[in-house]
């Protein structure tokens, strides 16, 4: 017979960093995970480890085999299977108790309040380049003052951000309003990591392709996004802990074990971001031009 479940023995080993009454703390809130691919899965079961006992979900997307070098639900046996489906059953593998509200069509101007309703916290694990829904997503959160984190994957290190009632908005920082989709991809990722400490060892620089909407992954830097994320989720629901929010921002990268904080009073419009999106729209340009002139040979 299958022991039945216990919630105080299952998360027992969390107590000693959290206290007993934190533990439950926890288990009361909600928080909401757009995207469940390469960091979004991560983070839902990280957190769904720590004993967070509600979560609403959002994925339109199905795995692929081009998904399983990075992806915590991506298996031979999840092949095509719906991302949230997966996710979902994973989650209540860990926690049978869970309060799990699933939005498989992912996340729209529809299902924006209903995906957002009694939500403590919003975790980003949306595509890079999904920035249409990424800038909804914020803009409401901001508007409910639901504190957000983005994590970013870069290279073999991750790239953070708080955004919270008291901190600039996502649209604030980030400035991309009247952008086309090049602009913002350039602003979003240096946005999030002006110290760009991954550029360092990138082994073949033609596999970034910011025009096409492709870039390499690792599944070292999802799953430390998703510990960084999970402890920052943690200071923002129990109330303790030095929180630094947007302008504020980090990047821990293990490959060059170094940690790079940054200060860009002013998001996109600090001095030296401007000149750091000049000299990308520059290689940027160079990039397309490599491209067209290989096209055409």
């Amino acid at each position: 017979m299958r022991p039945e479940f216990d919630y105080s023995a299952a998360f027992s080993r969390n107590i000693g960093w959290v206290t007993e009454a934190e533990q439950q703390t926890l288990r009361s809130r909600r928080i909401a995970i757009a995207g469940m691919g390469g960091v979004g899965g991560v983070h839902l079961l990280t957190l769904a480890r720590f004993g967070i006992g509600a979560f609403s979900i959002a994925d339109f997307d199905r795995f692929d085999i081009v998904n399983f070098n990075r992806q915590a639900g991506a298996m031979m046996s999840t092949l095509g299977e719906p991302k949230v489906d997966a996710l979902a059953r994973m989650a209540r593998d860990i926690n049978p108790l869970v309060d799990l509200r699933c939005f498989p069509e992912g996340v729209g101007e529809d299902s924006l309040d209903a995906f957002l309703e009694d939500v403590d916290l919003y975790v980003d694990g949306l595509d890079f380049f999904a920035f249409a829904a990424r800038r909804a997503v914020f803009a409401a959160c901001h508007r409910r003052g639901i504190p957000a984190v983005t994590a970013a994957p870069l290279g073999m290190g991750a790239a953070v951000l708080v955004f919270a009632p008291d901190s600039m908005s996502f649209e604030d920082y980030f400035g991309l309003e009247g952008c086309d989709e090049d602009e913002m991809a350039l602003r979003f990722l240096l946005g999030l990591s002006p110290g760009m400490l991954q550029r360092a060892y990138l082994a073949d620089p033609s596999r970034v392709d910011l025009a096409a909407r492709k870039g390499p992954s690792t599944i070292a830097a999802c799953q430390l996004c998703a510990g960084i994320t999970a402890v920052e989720a943690l200071k923002l629901l129990l109330g303790r802990g030095k929180v630094f929010k947007a302008p504020w921002g980090y990047q821990f990268d293990a490959y060059q074990s170094r940690l790079k904080r940054t200060w860009r009073p002013g998001g996109h419009r600090n001095p030296l971001q401007r000149i750091g999106l000049w000299l990308g729209r520059m290689q940027l340009q160079r990039m397309k031009q490599e491209a067209l002139k290989h096209g055409k040979s």
